[in-house]
């Protein structure tokens, strides 16, 4: 097979790259693989300290150094001294070298220390199985799309590399290592995609704990200010199908964590794990009944989004349980640590906690009784007034709202800090704030009215997405409202933010999600900065319903669905036994799909060979006698050709176009050439050889 000449492509690329192109072979390939070591220690820094991104990237950049230098490369002392400071800065940051995050540091850490020892092919290898390696430990941080086509990107350059490095001979271009890659990356694409269909899939052997610096979105408590944060976060929260019209959006309630209990200014549950008498909802005036499915992305914690008000238990994936509080919301048995698919359905009008036990009565009126004093004096003098003395609580409710609505009050994602009496704060100083302050606010108005009252978060509204006709909503929905406990009617929900803001703030918080830069263009061009905002805006729309895709068929792909993908293909009495059938019969049968290719790939005859063979043929039946068994190249075929006319006795350029021919043909194997395009020229010769005129040779001629 001719061997393909660097191509002028990868020469003028090596060319407009200073330096490059006087770079020996060795220093090249060792260029390139430090450049893909930074990759997998670029994509781990998310989730790294940055000491320890930091570390490996000024050894990766102290080795491209003395390969540039061409320096010797360090003493082995100082490759231990190298190695005992990895272990400690790691021993320093995570307090030991085992679990998730410190075994992931301390290996990327001895990938990069490796490359301080590439005296020999052996080191290479082991440099390519660290790196495959370390790649695959990302999964364990993240398995989004984005972190997928990372690696996968990864994993075609650890290939080109580990293929480069099996082509000692020459000056192979790295395009041509990078095409072999990918050769080898689609020929095991097959297998790939019957083990994932068809592998049994269990639950979990193992499972890490989630460090606490990675919990994000809700919480279990709620300090007064620390939510308005999560109103910068754009980050999807969770995806919403419904199973029929969308519902209002002031319908839009996703419930979440419960807040009781008050201390100073953070808000705390004190029902955790106190599980609901009933786990529903009273029918009364329930309505229609709303079904969706739901796509969570892991929070790190137990809280399980539903639509207020979930009636009935969520369908989990196999494996998981869901518990239903006291205060109405759904609980996991384990932290969300990946992406949870799952299905409920919920009623928008509901009633429930009719009755109300004197207990929890007194623990839904309790109050710090040495702070926010002015609110205190503001409910006795509410309670004074002749209008509501007199009146039901829901009247006093009503009052409240109203004088949300008409005093002056506003919303903002940038209110003052408040000090520890962030009610009076927000009642008769600022008079502005976020919705957690305005739900603060109004809650302890409600518990100094003797009215029960208590903080719900979780998500409010969302958008729905034109691709895929899914709501989405984002950490940036994250909200605070009340429920005040009413007689006759029980736990009823009440959002003051409403009050003060019909409109919760879009324009606002679009504006401080931009920064500065986005009020800069606005107030250039206002035009533009809105076509830009509709560009991104279908831009991000896109991604996430190509990520939700992701999520569904990837993520969730358990062994459930795999068992009801059999089951539409006709199997009965499917389990985990007919899936290790099935996967046994797939791999065998590609098995013998490979072997056939390489029996054909074995057997299938060289196209320049085959031409070859046929101008001999031709020849052979103008009369030219050649041994069966003779072997010829173009030009010994050459030689009886001219022997042959000789001895009949023919002009010397009888067989011209023949002698151009057959040198041509020569020419195409052995001699050098920069055309490209070589299958087009052989094509050509095989054309030209159909017109090429017979040869007058005698009948005596032999082989000789």
């Amino acid at each position: 097979m001719k061997t393909a000449p660097v191509s002028s492509a990868s020469r003028v690329l090596l060319r407009s790259m200073p330096g490059l192109d006087s770079l020996a072979r060795e220093s090249r390939d060792t260029l390139f693989l430090l450049a893909v070591i930074g990759w997998i220690v670029l994509m781990q820094s998310a989730h790294m300290p940055w000491a320890t991104t930091l570390f490996c990237l000024m050894v990766l950049g102290w080795r491209a150094w003395l390969t540039l230098r061409q320096k010797p490369l360090p003493s082995r002392r100082i490759s231990t001294g190298l190695l005992l400071l990895s272990l400690a800065v790691t021993v320093a940051q995570f307090r030991t070298i085992l679990g998730r995050d410190a075994g992931s540091a301390l290996i990327l850490l001895l990938l990069t220390l490796k490359t301080l020892e590439l005296r020999a092919r052996r080191d290479t290898l082991v440099i390519f199985f660290l790196g495959f390696f370390t790649l695959l430990s990302h999964f364990l941080f993240s398995q989004s799309l984005l972190t997928a086509l990372g690696i996968l990107v990864g994993v075609l350059a650890l290939l080109a590399a580990l293929v480069n490095a099996h082509t000692p001979a020459g000056y192979p271009p790295l395009r041509q290592s990078l095409l072999i890659a990918l050769r080898m990356a689609a020929l095991g694409a097959p297998i790939m995609f019957a083990l994932f269909m068809l592998f049994p899939r269990f639950a979990p052997l193992w499972g890490f704990p989630a460090h606490e610096s990675a919990k994000t979105g809700l919480s279990d408590k709620m300090t007064v200010g620390a939510m308005a944060e999560l109103a910068l976060d754009d980050s999807v929260a969770f995806r919403v199908r419904f199973d029929g019209d969308i519902p209002r959006r002031q319908d839009l309630y996703f419930r979440g964590p419960v807040l009781g209990h008050l201390q100073g200014q953070t808000w705390t549950s004190e029902e955790t794990f106190a599980m609901a008498e009933s786990p529903a909802a009273t029918g009364t005036n329930a309505g229609t009944t709303v079904t969706y499915e739901v796509l969570l992305q892991p929070h790190q914690r137990q809280w399980l989004l539903t639509l207020e008000m979930a009636t009935q238990r969520p369908e989990l994936p196999a494996g998981w349980r869901a518990l239903q509080m006291r205060s109405m919301e759904w609980m996991s048995m384990r932290p969300v640590v990946d992406v949870l698919r799952y299905r409920a359905s919920s009623q928008l009008q509901y009633r429930y906690g009719v009755g109300l036990h004197p207990t929890m009565r007194r623990a839904y009126l309790a109050l710090p009784p040495e702070l926010n004093p002015r609110t205190h004096e503001l409910a006795r003098q509410l309670l004074n007034d002749p209008t509501l003395a007199q009146g039901s609580d829901e009247q006093k409710v009503q009052a409240v709202l109203q004088r949300l609505r008409t005093g002056g009050y506003t919303y903002t994602l940038a209110p003052e800090l408040t000090g520890e009496h962030a009610s009076d704060a927000f009642w008769f100083d600022a008079k502005e704030g976020f919705c957690e302050h305005i739900a603060n606010a109004f809650v302890v108005l409600m518990r100094a009215m003797q009215i029960p009252a208590r903080i719900v978060t979780g998500y409010q509204g969302g958008e729905v997405n034109p691709m895929d006709g899914m709501l989405t909503v984002r950490q940036s929905d994250a909200h605070a409202w009340a429920e005040v406990w009413l007689p006759e009617q029980g736990w009823t929900r009440v959002d003051p933010t409403a009050a003060v803001s019909a409109v919760r703030i879009e324009n606002l918080a679009r504006i401080e999600t931009y920064g500065a830069v986005g009020n800069a263009i606005d107030a250039v061009s206002p035009q533009f900065a809105g076509l830009m905002q509709r560009s991104l805006q279908g831009l991000r729309n896109v991604w996430d319903a190509t990520n939700t895709r992701w999520n569904n068929w990837v993520l969730n792909y358990t062994q459930d669905r795999q068992l009801d993908l059999l089951r539409r293909l006709g199997f009965t009495g499917v389990g985990w036994a007919t899936l290790v059938q099935l996967l046994a019969a797939t791999l065998a049968g590609m098995a013998a799909l490979v072997a056939l290719w390489v029996w054909l790939e074995k057997h299938r005859q060289d196209p320049w060979l085959h031409l070859l063979q046929q101008a001999r043929q031709r020849l052979t039946g103008m009369g030219l006698r050649i041994d069966e068994n003779a072997s010829l190249t173009p030009r010994q075929l050459l030689e009886r050709l001219q022997a042959a006319l000789a001895a009949s006795g023919q002009p010397s350029d009888t067989g011209a176009v023949w002698h151009q021919w057959l040198l041509a043909l020569e020419a195409w194997r052995y001699a050098p050439s920069d055309d490209s395009n070589q299958t087009q020229a052989l094509q050509q010769l095989g054309t030209s050889l159909r017109s090429l005129p017979r040869l007058p040779f005698g009948r005596h001629l032999s082989d000789n």
